[in-house]
């Protein structure tokens, strides 16, 4: 039992059985976890909302058009009831976050953001503020890391590639 509650995203994802109570099995931490997200995400109802599993641990990516008004970094209004939602499944966990902000290839040359890095790290400071301040969110947990348009999830090539790469992604790393 220690394993499966000592740490959520322990090296083996087995599941435990209990002896006393036959057919009985209880899901691992990271079971949980990935739970919540799906369910996150299937009462979000929009396709604006994804989940990562890799070897840094699991992300859920945010796109832009939940989040924020193009070349900006200020929250619609819309982002804060998903990040509420994401706050309340992250408190509980003992993992470290990191929040991460990313843009397109198109640059942007404006008086606020002189480029793309400008806008991305923007981005993940004021949603790891909003997570800290607004949701409680513990800040030693948190980081946060701009990558302007150097970490893609898909081609720039097409309007809708674009769009996905605008976005933020809140990593529970292992």
């Amino acid at each position: 039992m220690l394993s499966a509650f000592g740490n959520v995203f322990g090296t083996e994802p087995a599941k435990i059985k209990i002896d006393a109570i036959p057919d009985k099995v209880i899901s691992t931490p990271l079971d949980k976890l990935k739970n919540d997200i799906t369910q996150l995400i299937a009462e979000s109802d929009t396709k604006s909302i994804r989940m990562e599993e890799n070897e840094r641990g699991i992300t859920i990516h945010i796109l832009e058009d939940i989040v924020f008004p193009s070349g900006s970094a200020d929250l619609k209004s819309t982002s804060k009831i998903v990040l509420k939602r994401v706050a309340d499944i992250i408190k509980k966990l003992p993992n470290d976050i990191r929040v991460e902000g990313h843009t397109d290839n198109i640059p942007i040359n404006s008086s606020v953001f002189p480029s793309n890095w400008h806008l991305s790290v923007a981005r993940a400071l004021n949603t790891a503020y909003y997570l800290i301040k607004e949701e409680g969110v513990n800040p030693d947990k948190i980081s946060i890391v701009g990558y302007a348009e150097y970490k893609p999830i898909e081609s720039n090539d097409t309007p809708y590639g674009r769009a996905s790469n605008r976005r933020v992604d809140i990593v529970i790393i292992k």
